[in-house]
């Protein structure tokens, strides 16, 4: 099984790859037990999301995951992919927007985009 910080680079490194908009991590240990990080992003059209979806579940195969369960891929309006300590979801913009997950966490740590993605600990 590949280590969380293999698995959140790649998946960083596919959306960054893929043109994902709004990329967030947040930092999920101590708060809860289902994940160490989730990962928000969005795509253009549900194509897109569906793009980034497909590609992200390839290369965390690659990676050596046994297996990533995905929900959504039917519309592609919010797809969630669980690649074990780090969740994935990735949204159309106004699907984002309407759900505003970020919300639910602490927005006192988010790391500035300049750093490539913003992290909420």
């Amino acid at each position: 099984m590949p280590a969380t910080d293999d698995i959140l680079r790649l998946i960083e490194a596919s959306l960054d790859d893929d043109k994902a908009e709004g990329v967030v991590v947040i930092d999920l240990a101590g708060k809860t037990g289902f994940a160490d990080y989730m990962v928000i992003a969005s795509g253009r059209s549900d194509r897109h999301v569906g793009a980034m979806a497909d590609h992200l579940a390839e290369k965390l195969k690659g990676l050596g995951l046994p297996s990533v369960p995905t929900e959504g891929t039917d519309r592609c309006d919010w797809v969630l992919l669980d690649a074990g300590d780090v969740i994935v979801h990735l949204f159309r913009p106004e699907v984002r927007d309407f759900y505003n997950l970020e919300k639910l966490w602490s927005h006192d740590s988010i790391r500035p985009e300049a750093e490539q993605v913003e992290m909420i600990a």
